[in-house]
């Protein structure tokens, strides 16, 4: 048995363990006091029995915990189990998505870099590739997602990252992850892909071609709204050790220990939430298509859905949580539609356990200029809604009664 600075994983990873197992039993490190639930390991630093062991755990001599900001063993729990899910090597919790997905394009680019991205994105996204990148010398381009000839066009030139995200946020689209990847690699550039909204349960990147996957753990991996979590995963040792590892050891957007242990709790039910809330968002989704009051209605898991064959084959099946409906009367309707709901809570928040609806062109992408908005889709009248786990006829009801009032 380890020493309670290194614990034991407990038992051996199986290969043949499905995803359900591995979300219950992947990572799992007892100390010598052989706990049943993970540990949780509220400590800044760490002890040395001499002088001699603290130079070779610095030199890496030795492989130990020295600092939580470089490791800690409860993170090390919560990343080893989300790797496992993911296909990946290595996993890096951070604070926040937004954490994980800065730390993953800034820390691969710089002064005459060329990064390419598709245009449909949350607004913080968007802000860090047109403004924050630009401002270090590097050159961002934003294509339309779902239009392979944009990417090859802009990809037949040089180029150190691709990012994007699949579905997207709030639109829904889907990207044809191994064709950007494919085009991607031939234009030298490493692929990341935001996965928060499918949740390695529908879809795991990696194994689409992609050599990052991105986080917000906040969401659904977390499940109930209750901590702030990202994480980045990749099977590429280089970008990793020369680029990701010294990036986040020096800068600290590292995890709290707390907030990893939430989040290694939540991934054990992970499969369990994440298809009874794609089951009601299906239901949902049906109930609304063609209904007085709707203009349209976006969900991958509908045969109307642009891209619904590519999100059956690359979403294992899946259609999500996530789905957007467009309702009459513009901004108007969508408020009046949003204050009538008596059970779905209004939120930016996405991915928790209550069903929560937004207006994304007055919160959560108001800071897109009009233009912008129209470009991605973001109509006045858009609502996003995150279907939660009550019982859908609930959910359905509510809707219903909802748009009555518009």
């Amino acid at each position: 048995m380890g020493s309670p600075e290194t614990p034991t994983p407990t038992p051996t990873p199986s290969a043949d363990w499905h995803p359900r197992t591995t979300m219950v039993r992947g990572g799992l490190a007892r100390s010598e006091n052989m706990e049943t639930a993970e540990a949780l390991y509220l400590s800044s630093g760490f002890v040395y029995p001499d002088a001699d062991a603290a130079r070779r755990a610095f030199d890496g001599t030795d492989t130990r915990f020295v600092y939580s900001r470089f490791r800690n063993p409860t993170n090390s729990v919560f990343e080893e189990r989300l790797a496992q899910l993911e296909g990946a090597a290595v996993c890096r919790a951070t604070t926040s998505g937004m954490a994980a997905m800065t730390a993953a394009l800034v820390c691969r680019v710089g002064v005459g870099d060329r990064v390419v991205a598709s245009r449909s994105l949350f607004v913080s996204c968007h802000w860090v590739l047109t403004e924050l990148l630009p401002r270090f010398g590097v050159t961002v381009e934003l294509v339309p997602g779902t239009d392979l000839d944009a990417w090859r066009a802009a990809l037949s030139r040089p180029a150190t990252c691709v990012f994007l995200e699949s579905p997207s946020n709030p639109g829904l689209e889907i990207i044809d992850i191994p064709a950007v990847s494919a085009l991607a690699h031939a234009a030298g550039a490493v692929v990341i892909v935001d996965n928060a909204f499918a949740t390695p349960v529908l879809q795991q990147p990696l194994r689409l071609g992609a050599d990052v996957v991105i986080h917000s753990a906040t969401k659904y991996i977390d499940g109930q709204g209750r901590c702030l979590g990202g994480a980045i995963l990749t099977n590429d040792a280089a970008y990793d050790e020369e680029y990701l590892l010294p990036y986040l050891r020096n800068t600290g957007p590292c995890l709290s220990p707390f907030n990893a242990w939430v989040m290694a709790k939540g991934l054990e039910t992970l499969d369990l939430r994440v298809r009874a809330h794609g089951e009601s968002a299906l239901a949902l989704a049906r109930a609304l298509e063609g209904r007085t009051g709707v203009r349209s209605i976006r969900y991958p898991g509908l045969e109307s859905h642009p891209q619904h064959a590519l999100a059956m084959t690359q979403m294992n099946g899946g259609g999500g949580a996530m789905l957007a409906l467009e309702v009459e009367g513009g901004q108007e309707g969508a408020f009046r539609f949003l204050d009538a709901l008596r059970l779905i809570d209004i939120s930016n928040n996405l991915g928790d356990a209550k069903s929560l609806a937004c207006h994304p062109a007055t919160t959560t992408h108001q800071r897109l200029s009009d233009e912008e908005c129209a470009i991605q889709g973001i109509q006045p009248g858009l609502v996003r809604v995150s279907v939660g786990l009550e019982d859908t006829r609930d959910l359905i009801a509510d809707v219903e009664q909802a748009l009555a009032a518009v």
